[in-house]
């Protein structure tokens, strides 16, 4: 059982909010943290919304200590990943146990350009104070396939290369309720310092196709200085780290504790969705 009773959300956006209804539901303590004039949501009864500049380090601590929190879970986007630098201060100050940065995508380790750079300088940050972590790996979110690949807007799949290396997805609902589920139940020396490696589906790309019954497109790469975000996607699912279990120091898919769904075992009877069920196909 874990010993973490007090739990704070950071962002209540596409997983914020679903891992706050997760929580609450196995009977978590909860409060959501959230930037000032951001969009309202609608939050379950009894979570304290506190609406926080993420860079003002002693208004987080302060709040973070006056609800005794345990773990702190960010779940800020890519633009503001970098104020999870004051995040990790105002947690070394009021004593949390646990953190986990915003993750939810692609293995962060041994990264040092773009987004999944500056989360492996947050690593780093934590490590340098001896905050606890735990990242969970998902790939991408099962539900972001259509606009990423262009589906949405012109009923085919577009792909950047030869479409053959696998890629990890795992639909938003299994992520919250994986990081709720082991949260709440594995004790802290099964959690602290670990790496999550979740997988909903195992796919390559080229065979996404299939099951959305259209042709495939296969795209040339672009300069990075060109790219826009989907591109920029598109390039590292060509390039294998796409997959949860990718290990980026030595460029290839990694075995046991750090293969691709490793995780997937610690939650007893889950039947995770596949992309055929998520996306009604």
């Amino acid at each position: 059982m874990s010993a973490y009773k007090s739990f704070a959300v950071i962002g209540a956006g596409t997983i914020g909010l679903p891992i706050v209804e997760a929580l609450v539901a196995r009977g978590a303590s909860v409060v959501l943290f959230s930037r000032p004039g951001s969009t309202k949501k609608t939050i379950p009864s009894g979570v304290p919304v506190i609406e926080v500049d993420f860079t003002d380090v002693p208004a987080l601590s302060a709040a973070l200590r006056e609800h005794k929190v345990d773990v702190v879970l960010s779940t800020v986007g890519t633009p503001w990943l970098d104020t999870q630098k004051s995040l990790v201060e105002a947690a070394k100050l009021a004593g949390v146990k646990l953190f986990a940065p915003s993750e939810y995508g692609f293995p962060t380790e041994g990264q040092t350009e773009g987004a999944l750079g500056v989360k492996m300088q947050i690593i780093d940050q934590l490590r340098q104070l001896g905050i606890p972590t735990v990242q969970f790996y998902t790939g991408l979110f099962t539900e972001g396939i259509p606009m990423l690949t262009g589906y949405s807007e012109h009923g085919k799949i577009k792909i950047i290369g030869d479409g053959e290396k696998f890629a990890s997805f795992t639909a938003i609902s299994d992520v919250a309720g994986f990081v709720a589920y082991v949260l709440t139940t594995l004790p802290p020396a099964q959690l602290e310092n670990r790496e999550f490696r979740m997988e909903g589906e195992r796919i390559r790309m080229k065979d996404l196709g299939k099951l959305f019954n259209t042709t495939v497109e296969h795209l040339e790469p672009v300069p990075k200085e060109k790219a826009d975000i989907f591109t920029m996607l598109l390039e590292v699912l060509n390039s294998g780290m796409g997959s949860t279990g990718w290990d980026v120091v030595n460029n290839r898919e990694g075995s046991g504790a750090d293969s691709a769904g490793s995780a997937n075992a610690l939650w007893p009877g889950h039947q995770w969705k596949g992309i055929k069920e998520v996306l009604k196909l």
